[in-house]
């Protein structure tokens, strides 16, 4: 799978080794995907606290001191279109894993909280 320029666009701001990962993902994956966000600003993250959509204002999608965040939100596809289906969400983990795994570099899911569970927040530790 190919990631397109807006894909790339949207993971600019992600730290290289979170864009390592996820570009190895799309090499590997038998589940195409797409990237849905990595930064936020701090309003858009007080709009997800306020929604419920996000539980924290120490979100990792942040930008921080640095100019880059440390989390991407990607979500599988289905006939072109996001899908919110968790048994895609499942499979798509372990393609994302085998990614990090290949290019060295640890990751965390938050499908794998034991609250709050997150299928398309993917993280650097």
């Amino acid at each position: 799978m190919e990631l397109s320029d807006a894909q790339l666009k949207r993971m600019a701001r992600a730290h290289p080794d979170l864009q390592k990962i996820i570009k190895r993902a799309a090499e590997i994956t038998s589940v195409p995907f797409t990237i849905l966000q990595a930064d936020r600003t701090l309003a858009q993250q007080k709009a997800n606290v306020a929604k419920g959509v996000s539980w924290t204002m120490r979100s990792r999608h942040l930008i921080g001191a640095d100019g880059m965040v440390y989390a991407v939100d990607i979500a599988p596809l289905v006939g072109g279109k996001v899908s919110w289906s968790w048994p895609l969400y499942y499979k798509l983990a372990p393609i994302i894993k085998q990614a990090a795994l290949d290019v060295g570099i640890p990751v965390e899911w938050g499908g794998d909280w034991k609250k709050n569970k997150d299928g398309p927040h993917w993280q650097l530790p």
